[in-house]
């Protein structure tokens, strides 16, 4: 445990808050692609952390560890609730995203941070360069928010 008396995690609208809070210091595209960035170094810190770093686990496997260190019983970034494979793309099922909380419907936010972490986490798996995309949005009539992730090498 990192603070006695608090516990490990603070909450939502603190971290929305830093969000915002770059947004307006720095302008919407410069804090995405610092929270991706941040994301992605987090996923990769995971990933090695589980000792998980260039293993061949099978997708439906690691939905379920990355869903046990992201999820309910992890951090609570949020539920990765499946990942399915087309091609040389990898579509990662998630909800309840940290960056979905609180938002209207309609509203144009995307998870940075969130897509970042996952992004970060597959890319250290299997050991290739890939491009992430958020591509449905719980905010814009998804049921999921879905990250693309396109091997590049």
């Amino acid at each position: 445990m990192l603070r006695p008396t608090l516990g490990d995690f603070n909450s939502i609208v603190c971290f929305k808050g830093v969000i915002t809070g770059m947004e307006e210091a720095l302008g919407e595209k410069a804090t995405a692609i610092a929270l991706i960035s941040a994301g992605r170094t987090r996923g990769k810190n995971l990933v090695n952390e589980l000792g998980l770093s260039g293993s061949n686990i099978a997708l439906a496997d690691l939905a379920s560890k990355l869903n046990h260190a992201v999820g309910k019983e992890g951090t609570c970034l949020c539920c990765v609730d499946k990942i399915e494979q087309d091609g040389e793309t990898i579509k990662v099922y998630t909800s309840e995203t940290v960056c979905s909380a609180g938002e209207p419907q309609g509203s144009p936010r995307k998870c940075t941070y969130t897509m970042g972490a996952i992004w970060g986490a597959i890319e250290t798996i299997m050991g290739k360069k890939m491009q992430g995309r958020h591509t449905e949005s719980v905010l814009r009539g998804g049921s999921h928010d879905v990250f693309e992730l396109k091997v590049l090498s």
